[in-house]
């Protein structure tokens, strides 16, 4: 009988007896659980031991010995066709057929010839063989028994014993029953262990093959990471690509696919190979399995790059090194060589290192500039270690927006004549007029007399596309925004395309996420210098690069966000790009804020000092006398002429028409007038501090000095400045 519990339960309801009730409950034990039946344990156990790693590692190396004897059968049988036929020179005679190689065609086909010829002879000369044989047996039969008896003659004469002259012929009977009697003890065993004797020489041309499916090979052969490319490796790379054509034409090269093949040369942390396509497959056809070809030689996607060049039917493919392209390529020579200078005319700003592992270097005369790229991967550093070589020529002008607003460009705060700052769309209206200043100055330097040079005046505007997509409108409801030709900011970029670079002033944007909003066809096609880095799609590759550098293999979109921050695609004539490419893939150096810091401070002492402008201001009244103390900035004294520009750099509708006598009649009232100073007419500091000390007690400008401000005002007052 089952056991039970009996559970004591004191009755707490209110007493009907003076006496406490106590009740006994019964419970019975729970069922215990069904027992599993037997076969669903032994089913369970069989699948634990049919999936443990120990089983299928045992598995694997019986699948693999066994694949080796028959991997083996398989080569043996080859090399014996191969040696018997002339199946080898119709292979190699076929593989120049399809590399369209017909001297060395006719060459392999003239090789089978002569070994039809030599074989047929020697078909023939087994005709005759058997007679001659016989002859051969007998002639030596005969010699040699005559030479046995000979030298048993000579025996029995030295011995003089007659029984001698058959001694030697009874040697050599008894050598030949020797040899009889170790045929029949060793015939039999040979005959045993032939067959397995047999198995262990193919088994052993299998294994040296590696004659066996990538499955059942060893963990540490199936991950070759990082093996070095051959022939044979880039061959069936190709082989096993998806192309039926592709597979077709190799399978009938067999082992001279290899004749696709360029040489294999080393290119920086890489190799490279040109691969003639055979006829019938096309250089898209490659370009679209790239990770899948990477995969075949071992590499990950982003590790191998295929460009198209100059030869027909041909791709160049680019493998790096394992691992390398992770690797950094080592600081920027304006870091580690305090002595160097640009020259915008002349030189190359060094940007970084390409896939060869060469200096990468840029130039940048009379040539516009866009890159592009999704957000952080390194735009602004691009682009702002190019300003940073540039800035070492104190010929050179900057006029700088930054629309992200968090200070990338603070160090060039006292370089650069404007620096505008900020993501707002007061910042973006700020930074349209200054582009408009710059088309202003552009059109006032076409007018010049013919053979009149000028510097190099850079606009910048990074994150643009905080410009083209602003829905701010002035009061003549044009947008700032946009990409129509209402469109203030677009215009402006479209005119400074159009005839900027003939005069030195220059366009340099930096924008994210292309898309035909945020950045309009006609200012991306009108840069020289197109630059991307990672991007998201192709579509937005072909904006970055135009269709021709995509079509030509460049791909921004395959480069990995967030892990190749720096390199960039570029399309160029300041570049030098391979022969029959249309782009190249460079890996920028890294320049952070406080190297730039230091590369600045090297660009300023260049420079007399420049006043940099933070807002553009208009429409106010002015202090002619406080703006021209404010230009001077910290030198000593200043051109009078390089007054007059800075004057129009800070408010263009104040001082754009000033002139030299303008300048020097507020100066004159002022008690500051101009000197010269080595032959030319300067602006002394010190002369115009002490106009100002000496002014009037409130500080404010006088009347005088306000109408030289504004010539309108002066004209109005009757007196013309």
């Amino acid at each position: 009988m089952g056991d039970t519990v009996v559970h004591l339960h004191k009755n707490t309801s209110p007493p009907a007896e003076p006496a406490a009730v106590t009740t006994l409950t019964v419970v019975p034990d729970p069922a215990p659980p069904a027992p599993v039946p037997l076969w669903v344990r032994s089913g369970r156990t069989v699948k634990a031991a049919v999936t443990h790693e120990r089983t299928k590692t045992t598995g694997r190396a019986v699948a693999r010995h066994s694949l080796y004897v028959a991997g083996g059968a398989r080569i043996v049988a080859r090399r014996t066709w191969d040696g018997k036929t002339a199946a080898r020179y119709e292979r190699f005679m076929r593989a120049a057929e399809a590399a369209g190689n017909m001297d060395a065609a006719m060459e392999w086909e003239e090789r089978a010839q002569r070994y039809r010829d030599a074989r047929h002879r020697r078909r023939m000369d087994l005709l005759h063989s058997p007679l001659d044989a016989a002859k051969g047996v007998a002639v030596g039969t005969g010699m040699g028994i005559g030479s046995l008896v000979a030298l048993g003659i000579v025996m029995a004469i030295a011995n003089k014993d007659v029984t001698d002259v058959v001694t030697p012929i009874a040697a050599v009977i008894e050598f030949i029953n020797l040899l009889i009697t170790i045929v029949q003890v060793v015939w039999g065993p040979l005959i045993s262990l032939g067959p397995f004797l047999a198995l262990l020489a193919l088994w052993a041309v299998g294994s040296k093959q590696q004659a066996a499916p990538a499955w059942a090979m060893p963990a540490n052969v199936r991950s070759s990471e990082g093996e070095p490319i051959t022939p044979s490796i880039v061959v069936k790379a190709l082989r096993d690509l998806g192309v039926p054509a592709l597979r077709n034409a190799i399978k009938e090269m067999g082992d001279a696919g290899a004749s696709m093949l360029g040489p294999i040369r080393i290119a920086g942390c890489g190799v490279e190979v040109d691969v003639t396509l055979p006829s019938g497959v096309s250089t898209i056809e490659v370009q679209n399995r790239r990770r899948k070809l990477a995969e075949n030689l071992t590499r990950h996607e982003h590790e191998v790059f295929i460009t198209i060049p100059q030869a027909a039917r041909t791709v160049r493919l680019w493998v790096a090194d394992s691992g390398a392209l992770d690797e950094p390529i080592g600081p920027s020579p304006l870091v580690t060589d305090e002595t160097m200078t640009a020259d915008y005319a002349k030189g190359r700003a060094p940007w970084g290192q390409d896939l060869r592992g060469d200096a990468a270097s840029l130039s940048l005369y009379q040539r516009h500039l866009l890159i592009t790229g999704l957000s952080n991967q390194g735009k602004t550093v691009a682009l702002r270690s190019l300003a940073l070589w540039l800035a070492l020529d104190k010929s050179v002008e900057f006029w700088i927006g930054d629309l992200k607003g968090v200070g990338d460009w603070n160090m060039f705060d006292g370089l650069a004549a404007r620096l505008i700052q900020g993501p707002t769309d007061e910042h973006v209206i700020q930074v349209t007029e200054m582009v408009e200043d710059a088309v202003e100055e552009m059109n006032r330097r076409i007018q010049a007399p013919p053979g009149t040079q000028f510097p190099a005046l850079i606009v910048i505007v990074d994150e643009a596309q905080m410009a083209f997509m602003c829905p701010a409108k002035d009061d003549e409801k044009r947008p700032y925004g946009g990409s129509k030709a209402t469109s203030r900011y677009f215009m402006a970029v479209r005119k400074i395309h159009n005839q900027g670079r003939a005069v030195n002033v220059l366009m340099w944007q930096g924008t994210q996420d292309p898309t035909d909003q945020n950045l309009p066809k006609l200012v991306r096609e009108g840069a020289h210098t197109r630059a991307s880095l990672a991007l998201g799609t192709e579509s937005q590759a072909r904006m970055a690069l135009g269709d021709k550098a995509v079509d030509g293999g460049a791909a921004p979109n395959l480069l990995r966000p967030g892990l190749d921050q720096g390199t960039l695609v570029l399309a160029s004539s300041g570049i030098a790009i391979p022969a029959g490419q249309a782009s190249i893939t460079v890996r920028t150096h890294y320049i952070d804020d406080d190297a730039a810091e230091a590369i600045v401070d090297r660009a300023k002492a260049l420079r007399d000092g420049v006043t940099t402008l933070h807002a553009i201001e208009s429409g106010e009244d002015r202090d002619p006398l406080a703006d021209i103390a404010a230009v001077l900035g910290d030198a000593a004294r200043v051109l009078t002429a390089d007054v007059l520009k800075r004057l129009t750099a800070l408010n263009a509708d104040a001082y754009g028409r000033w002139t030299p006598g303008d300048l020097k009649r507020v100066l004159e009232d002022a008690g500051a007038e101009p000197y010269k100073s080595d032959g030319r007419m300067v602006v002394g500091r010190d002369r115009v501090a002490r106009a100002l000390a000496n002014r009037d007690t409130d500080g404010s400008a006088s009347d005088s000095e306000q109408r030289e401000a504004h010539p309108s005002r002066a004209r109005e007052a009757g007196r013309t400045p």
